[in-house]
Protein backbone atom coordinates (compact mmCIF):
# COMPACT_ATOMS: atom_id res chain seq x y z
CA UNK A 1 0.00 0.00 0.00
CA UNK A 2 1.57 3.14 -1.34
CA UNK A 3 1.08 5.94 1.87
CA UNK A 4 3.11 8.30 0.11
CA UNK A 5 2.03 11.83 0.63
CA UNK A 6 3.21 14.51 -2.67
CA UNK A 7 4.24 18.13 -1.85
CA UNK A 8 0.45 19.00 -3.81
CA UNK A 9 -1.34 17.26 -1.24
CA UNK A 10 0.44 18.35 2.09
CA UNK A 11 -0.46 21.99 1.21
CA UNK A 12 -3.69 21.20 0.21
CA UNK A 13 -4.33 19.81 3.65
CA UNK A 14 -2.63 22.49 5.27
CA UNK A 15 -4.45 24.62 3.96
CA UNK A 16 -7.83 22.48 4.68
CA UNK A 17 -5.94 22.37 8.53
CA UNK A 18 -5.38 25.78 8.65
CA UNK A 19 -8.91 27.14 7.75
CA UNK A 20 -10.74 24.79 9.68
CA UNK A 21 -8.63 25.68 12.66
CA UNK A 22 -9.27 29.18 11.57
CA UNK A 23 -13.05 29.44 11.23
CA UNK A 24 -13.60 27.75 14.21
CA UNK A 25 -11.64 30.16 16.66
CA UNK A 26 -13.41 33.12 14.45
CA UNK A 27 -17.14 31.53 15.19
CA UNK A 28 -16.30 31.71 19.11
CA UNK A 29 -15.03 34.96 18.73
CA UNK A 30 -17.04 37.11 16.07
CA UNK A 31 -19.91 38.85 18.10
CA UNK A 32 -17.90 42.20 17.42
CA UNK A 33 -19.42 41.26 13.88
CA UNK A 34 -22.86 41.35 14.75
CA UNK A 35 -25.06 44.24 15.16
CA UNK A 36 -27.59 42.53 17.51
CA UNK A 37 -26.64 42.50 21.29
CA UNK A 38 -25.02 38.72 21.71
CA UNK A 39 -25.22 37.61 25.63
CA UNK A 40 -23.61 34.26 26.63
CA UNK A 41 -25.62 32.57 29.76
CA UNK A 42 -23.93 32.30 32.77
CA UNK A 43 -26.78 30.72 34.77
CA UNK A 44 -29.85 29.21 34.43
CA UNK A 45 -32.89 29.01 37.52
CA UNK A 46 -36.54 27.12 36.78
CA UNK A 47 -38.88 29.92 38.72
CA UNK A 48 -41.97 28.27 37.90
CA UNK A 49 -44.04 25.51 36.30
CA UNK A 50 -47.08 25.62 34.83
CA UNK A 51 -49.19 22.42 33.70
CA UNK A 52 -51.09 22.96 30.82
CA UNK A 53 -52.68 19.04 29.71
CA UNK A 54 -56.21 19.57 27.71
CA UNK A 55 -58.70 17.77 27.95
CA UNK A 56 -57.63 15.33 24.88
CA UNK A 57 -54.69 14.01 27.73
CA UNK A 58 -52.26 15.91 25.75
CA UNK A 59 -49.99 16.80 28.58
CA UNK A 60 -47.88 19.63 28.66
CA UNK A 61 -46.60 22.39 31.37
CA UNK A 62 -44.84 25.79 30.67
CA UNK A 63 -41.56 26.88 32.50
CA UNK A 64 -40.47 29.75 33.61
CA UNK A 65 -36.54 30.61 33.56
CA UNK A 66 -34.44 33.28 35.12
CA UNK A 67 -31.46 33.81 33.10
CA UNK A 68 -28.38 35.89 34.09
CA UNK A 69 -26.39 36.40 30.89
CA UNK A 70 -23.08 38.23 30.41
CA UNK A 71 -23.08 40.41 26.72
CA UNK A 72 -20.65 40.26 24.55
CA UNK A 73 -20.73 43.03 21.92
CA UNK A 74 -22.08 46.56 21.80
CA UNK A 75 -21.93 49.61 24.21
CA UNK A 76 -23.25 47.22 27.42
CA UNK A 77 -20.30 44.78 26.74
CA UNK A 78 -19.18 42.92 29.55
CA UNK A 79 -22.11 44.03 31.48
CA UNK A 80 -24.39 41.19 33.65
CA UNK A 81 -28.15 41.47 32.13
CA UNK A 82 -30.81 39.18 33.53
CA UNK A 83 -33.39 37.52 30.81
CA UNK A 84 -36.79 35.65 31.11
CA UNK A 85 -36.99 32.52 29.26
CA UNK A 86 -40.90 30.60 29.12
CA UNK A 87 -40.21 27.44 27.00
CA UNK A 88 -43.37 24.31 26.91
CA UNK A 89 -42.43 21.07 27.90
CA UNK A 90 -42.87 19.78 24.26
CA UNK A 91 -39.71 22.57 22.91
CA UNK A 92 -41.91 22.61 19.98
CA UNK A 93 -41.69 26.24 19.10
CA UNK A 94 -39.19 26.78 22.29
CA UNK A 95 -36.30 25.95 23.83
CA UNK A 96 -34.86 25.39 27.37
CA UNK A 97 -31.26 27.35 27.56
CA UNK A 98 -28.47 26.06 30.01
CA UNK A 99 -25.40 28.08 31.08
CA UNK A 100 -22.97 28.51 28.21
CA UNK A 101 -25.43 29.34 25.19
CA UNK A 102 -25.10 32.34 23.49
CA UNK A 103 -28.55 34.16 22.30
CA UNK A 104 -29.57 36.86 20.37
CA UNK A 105 -31.20 39.20 22.39
CA UNK A 106 -33.34 42.75 22.61
CA UNK A 107 -32.58 44.71 25.48
CA UNK A 108 -34.60 47.33 27.59
CA UNK A 109 -32.80 50.22 28.41
CA UNK A 110 -35.26 51.77 30.93
CA UNK A 111 -34.50 48.93 33.98
CA UNK A 112 -31.98 46.83 31.60
CA UNK A 113 -33.83 43.86 31.17
CA UNK A 114 -33.67 41.84 28.25
CA UNK A 115 -35.59 39.20 26.07
CA UNK A 116 -34.26 36.18 23.64
CA UNK A 117 -35.16 36.74 20.40
CA UNK A 118 -32.98 34.03 18.38
CA UNK A 119 -30.21 31.69 19.10
CA UNK A 120 -26.21 31.91 17.84
CA UNK A 121 -25.97 29.18 15.92
CA UNK A 122 -23.03 29.90 13.33
CA UNK A 123 -20.39 27.38 15.43
CA UNK A 124 -22.58 24.71 15.36
CA UNK A 125 -23.04 25.35 11.39
CA UNK A 126 -19.55 25.54 10.37
CA UNK A 127 -18.48 22.52 12.67
CA UNK A 128 -21.34 20.68 10.64
CA UNK A 129 -20.24 22.24 7.28
CA UNK A 130 -16.48 21.31 7.60
CA UNK A 131 -17.49 17.96 8.98
CA UNK A 132 -19.42 17.70 5.12
CA UNK A 133 -16.62 19.51 3.53
CA UNK A 134 -14.19 16.38 4.75
CA UNK A 135 -16.38 13.55 4.42
CA UNK A 136 -16.46 14.98 0.71
CA UNK A 137 -12.86 15.38 -0.45
CA UNK A 138 -11.95 12.35 1.68
CA UNK A 139 -14.41 10.31 -1.02
CA UNK A 140 -14.39 12.19 -3.88
CA UNK A 141 -10.52 13.46 -3.77
CA UNK A 142 -10.04 16.17 -6.62
CA UNK A 143 -13.78 15.65 -7.47
CA UNK A 144 -14.93 16.13 -4.00
CA UNK A 145 -12.85 19.25 -3.83
CA UNK A 146 -14.64 20.68 -6.74
CA UNK A 147 -18.09 19.75 -6.04
CA UNK A 148 -17.59 21.86 -3.03
CA UNK A 149 -16.33 24.98 -5.56
CA UNK A 150 -19.45 24.14 -7.05
CA UNK A 151 -21.88 23.94 -4.13
CA UNK A 152 -20.25 27.36 -3.05
CA UNK A 153 -20.93 29.22 -6.43
CA UNK A 154 -24.30 27.97 -6.35
CA UNK A 155 -25.45 29.15 -2.96
CA UNK A 156 -23.67 32.46 -4.28
CA UNK A 157 -25.69 32.71 -7.22
CA UNK A 158 -29.03 31.89 -5.46
CA UNK A 159 -28.33 34.26 -3.14
CA UNK A 160 -27.29 36.76 -6.09
CA UNK A 161 -30.97 35.69 -7.56
CA UNK A 162 -33.13 36.02 -4.74
CA UNK A 163 -31.24 39.58 -4.14
CA UNK A 164 -32.00 40.71 -7.66
CA UNK A 165 -36.08 39.77 -7.09
CA UNK A 166 -36.15 41.73 -3.67
CA UNK A 167 -34.70 44.45 -4.97
CA UNK A 168 -36.44 44.62 -8.26
CA UNK A 169 -40.29 43.06 -7.61
CA UNK A 170 -41.46 44.12 -11.20
CA UNK A 171 -38.99 41.27 -12.74
CA UNK A 172 -40.55 38.30 -13.28
CA UNK A 173 -39.27 35.32 -10.34
CA UNK A 174 -39.48 32.16 -12.94
CA UNK A 175 -37.07 34.14 -15.30
CA UNK A 176 -34.35 34.68 -12.72
CA UNK A 177 -34.72 31.20 -11.90
CA UNK A 178 -34.90 30.21 -14.93
CA UNK A 179 -31.40 32.04 -15.62
CA UNK A 180 -30.03 31.02 -12.27
CA UNK A 181 -31.10 27.35 -13.23
CA UNK A 182 -28.81 27.48 -16.56
CA UNK A 183 -25.88 28.80 -14.56
CA UNK A 184 -26.47 26.03 -12.02
CA UNK A 185 -26.04 23.71 -14.21
CA UNK A 186 -23.69 24.81 -16.59
CA UNK A 187 -20.74 25.64 -14.37
CA UNK A 188 -21.59 22.91 -11.69
CA UNK A 189 -21.39 19.94 -14.35
CA UNK A 190 -18.67 21.46 -16.47
CA UNK A 191 -16.69 22.09 -13.00
CA UNK A 192 -17.22 18.58 -11.58
CA UNK A 193 -17.04 16.83 -15.36
CA UNK A 194 -15.18 18.83 -17.53
CA UNK A 195 -15.55 19.70 -20.74
CA UNK A 196 -16.77 16.69 -22.73
CA UNK A 197 -19.55 15.18 -24.69
CA UNK A 198 -20.59 13.22 -21.32
CA UNK A 199 -21.13 16.75 -19.52
CA UNK A 200 -22.87 17.84 -22.57
CA UNK A 201 -25.20 15.13 -22.56
CA UNK A 202 -25.82 15.83 -18.80
CA UNK A 203 -26.59 19.43 -19.61
CA UNK A 204 -28.95 19.04 -22.37
CA UNK A 205 -30.52 16.48 -20.34
CA UNK A 206 -31.01 18.67 -17.41
CA UNK A 207 -32.46 21.63 -18.82
CA UNK A 208 -35.04 19.74 -21.17
CA UNK A 209 -35.82 17.66 -18.63
CA UNK A 210 -36.32 20.75 -15.80
CA UNK A 211 -38.18 22.65 -18.30
CA UNK A 212 -40.33 19.71 -19.63
CA UNK A 213 -41.29 19.14 -15.91
CA UNK A 214 -42.50 22.76 -15.13
CA UNK A 215 -44.91 23.12 -18.58
CA UNK A 216 -46.68 19.81 -17.73
CA UNK A 217 -47.13 21.15 -14.26
CA UNK A 218 -48.25 24.57 -15.26
CA UNK A 219 -50.31 22.98 -17.73
CA UNK A 220 -51.79 20.60 -15.33
CA UNK A 221 -52.63 23.40 -12.57
CA UNK A 222 -53.67 25.69 -15.67
CA UNK A 223 -56.63 22.64 -16.55
CA UNK A 224 -57.58 21.41 -12.60
CA UNK A 225 -57.58 25.64 -11.56
CA UNK A 226 -55.12 24.48 -8.78
CA UNK A 227 -57.73 22.29 -7.22
CA UNK A 228 -56.17 20.42 -4.16
CA UNK A 229 -53.39 22.75 -3.53
CA UNK A 230 -52.98 25.04 -0.09
CA UNK A 231 -51.24 27.85 0.09
CA UNK A 232 -51.92 28.83 3.42
CA UNK A 233 -48.14 28.09 4.26
CA UNK A 234 -47.52 30.92 2.35
CA UNK A 235 -49.96 33.34 4.00
CA UNK A 236 -47.15 35.96 5.25
CA UNK A 237 -45.91 36.22 1.73
CA UNK A 238 -46.87 39.49 0.06
CA UNK A 239 -46.34 38.71 -3.28
CA UNK A 240 -48.04 36.22 -5.73
CA UNK A 241 -47.82 32.42 -3.63
CA UNK A 242 -48.63 30.36 -6.75
CA UNK A 243 -45.70 32.82 -8.25
CA UNK A 244 -43.56 31.43 -5.48
CA UNK A 245 -44.34 27.79 -5.61
CA UNK A 246 -43.49 27.53 -9.37
CA UNK A 247 -39.72 28.79 -8.54
CA UNK A 248 -39.86 26.62 -5.71
CA UNK A 249 -41.05 24.06 -8.02
CA UNK A 250 -38.45 24.88 -10.54
CA UNK A 251 -35.43 25.08 -8.20
CA UNK A 252 -36.65 21.76 -6.26
CA UNK A 253 -36.68 19.29 -8.95
CA UNK A 254 -33.02 20.20 -10.33
CA UNK A 255 -31.10 18.67 -8.32
CA UNK A 256 -33.13 15.51 -9.00
CA UNK A 257 -33.19 15.60 -12.69
CA UNK A 258 -29.67 16.68 -12.78
CA UNK A 259 -28.64 13.92 -10.68
CA UNK A 260 -30.72 11.12 -13.47
CA UNK A 261 -29.06 13.64 -16.18
CA UNK A 262 -25.15 12.68 -15.22
CA UNK A 263 -25.84 9.33 -13.97
CA UNK A 264 -27.49 8.25 -17.32
CA UNK A 265 -24.82 9.74 -19.69
CA UNK A 266 -22.00 8.53 -17.75
CA UNK A 267 -23.14 4.65 -17.82
CA UNK A 268 -24.14 4.82 -21.27
CA UNK A 269 -20.91 6.79 -22.80
CA UNK A 270 -19.00 4.41 -20.40
CA UNK A 271 -20.56 1.68 -21.71
CA UNK A 272 -19.70 2.77 -25.17
CA UNK A 273 -15.67 3.47 -24.57
CA UNK A 274 -15.57 -0.30 -22.91
CA UNK A 275 -16.82 -1.75 -26.14
CA UNK A 276 -16.84 0.81 -28.83
CA UNK A 277 -18.23 -1.83 -31.21
CA UNK A 278 -21.71 -1.63 -29.27
CA UNK A 279 -24.88 -1.10 -31.15
CA UNK A 280 -26.70 1.76 -30.68
CA UNK A 281 -29.64 -0.09 -30.32
CA UNK A 282 -27.78 -2.15 -27.66
CA UNK A 283 -26.88 0.88 -25.95
CA UNK A 284 -30.30 2.20 -26.16
CA UNK A 285 -31.88 -0.70 -24.33
CA UNK A 286 -28.55 -0.90 -22.07
CA UNK A 287 -29.75 3.14 -21.32
CA UNK A 288 -33.49 2.01 -20.40
CA UNK A 289 -32.21 -0.62 -18.13
CA UNK A 290 -30.34 1.67 -16.21
CA UNK A 291 -32.81 4.43 -16.63
CA UNK A 292 -35.54 1.89 -14.88
CA UNK A 293 -33.16 0.78 -12.14
CA UNK A 294 -32.83 4.40 -10.74
CA UNK A 295 -36.08 6.08 -11.83
CA UNK A 296 -38.04 4.30 -8.46
CA UNK A 297 -35.11 5.18 -6.64
CA UNK A 298 -34.57 8.29 -7.47
CA UNK A 299 -38.18 9.67 -7.07
CA UNK A 300 -38.90 8.11 -3.49
CA UNK A 301 -35.39 10.22 -2.81
CA UNK A 302 -37.21 13.39 -3.72
CA UNK A 303 -40.39 12.31 -2.81
CA UNK A 304 -38.78 11.78 0.95
CA UNK A 305 -36.93 15.15 0.76
CA UNK A 306 -39.70 17.57 0.09
CA UNK A 307 -42.17 15.27 2.67
CA UNK A 308 -39.62 15.33 5.24
CA UNK A 309 -39.89 18.83 6.15
CA UNK A 310 -43.77 18.92 7.05
CA UNK A 311 -43.06 16.19 9.50
CA UNK A 312 -43.06 18.47 12.33
CA UNK A 313 -45.97 20.63 11.45
CA UNK A 314 -48.00 16.77 11.12
CA UNK A 315 -46.88 15.98 14.72
CA UNK A 316 -48.45 19.47 16.12
CA UNK A 317 -51.72 19.26 13.61
CA UNK A 318 -52.26 15.49 15.09
CA UNK A 319 -51.43 16.71 18.63
CA UNK A 320 -54.11 19.03 18.80
CA UNK A 321 -56.22 16.48 17.15
CA UNK A 322 -56.83 18.22 13.80
CA UNK A 323 -59.15 15.82 11.39
CA UNK A 324 -56.68 13.59 9.39
CA UNK A 325 -57.56 14.63 5.93
CA UNK A 326 -57.21 18.34 7.04
CA UNK A 327 -54.03 17.85 8.51
CA UNK A 328 -52.29 16.31 5.05
CA UNK A 329 -54.07 18.82 3.10
CA UNK A 330 -52.87 21.53 4.68
CA UNK A 331 -49.73 20.49 5.12
CA UNK A 332 -48.94 18.29 2.15
CA UNK A 333 -50.11 19.32 -0.93
CA UNK A 334 -47.66 21.66 -2.23
CA UNK A 335 -44.95 18.93 -1.27
CA UNK A 336 -46.53 16.47 -2.77
CA UNK A 337 -47.39 18.99 -5.92
CA UNK A 338 -43.80 19.47 -6.16
CA UNK A 339 -42.74 15.60 -5.36
CA UNK A 340 -44.86 15.00 -8.50
CA UNK A 341 -43.57 17.43 -10.68
CA UNK A 342 -40.15 16.59 -9.75
CA UNK A 343 -41.16 12.81 -10.58
CA UNK A 344 -41.88 13.69 -14.15
CA UNK A 345 -38.97 15.60 -14.71
CA UNK A 346 -37.01 12.52 -13.50
CA UNK A 347 -39.15 9.99 -15.92
CA UNK A 348 -38.49 12.29 -18.91
CA UNK A 349 -34.68 12.90 -18.25
CA UNK A 350 -34.34 9.59 -18.93
CA UNK A 351 -35.16 9.10 -22.81
CA UNK A 352 -33.94 12.67 -23.27
CA UNK A 353 -30.30 11.63 -21.85
CA UNK A 354 -30.86 8.42 -23.90
CA UNK A 355 -31.78 10.02 -27.58
CA UNK A 356 -28.85 12.63 -26.47
CA UNK A 357 -25.97 10.39 -25.48
CA UNK A 358 -26.94 8.79 -28.65
CA UNK A 359 -26.35 11.64 -30.83
CA UNK A 360 -22.80 12.47 -29.48
CA UNK A 361 -21.83 8.88 -29.80
CA UNK A 362 -22.47 8.77 -33.33
CA UNK A 363 -20.78 11.81 -34.19
CA UNK A 364 -17.85 10.70 -32.38
CA UNK A 365 -18.52 7.26 -34.56
CA UNK A 366 -18.58 9.06 -37.65
CA UNK A 367 -15.39 11.25 -37.07
CA UNK A 368 -13.47 8.49 -36.30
Amino acid sequence: MNLKITKKQLIIYALLAIGFIGSIIFVHHNQFFYDRPIAKITNTSDVDRTDISDQNDNKDYIVTQQIKAEIQNGAHKGETIDLTNEYAGSLAVDQAFNAGDEVFIAIDDEDFTGTIQDVKRDKYLVLVGWLFVIILIAVGKKQGALSVISLAINAVIISLALDIYLQNSDRSLIIICAISIILFTVLSLLLVNGRNEKTYTAIIATLLGTLSSLVIAFLALLVTGEEGLRYEEMSFLSRNPQLIFMAGLLIGSLGAVMDVAITMSSSIFELYEKNKQISLKDLKKSGRDIGKDIMGTMINVLFFAYVSGSIPMLLLYFKNASPFGFTLSMNLSIELARALAGGIGIVLTIPIAIYTSIFFIKRKKARS
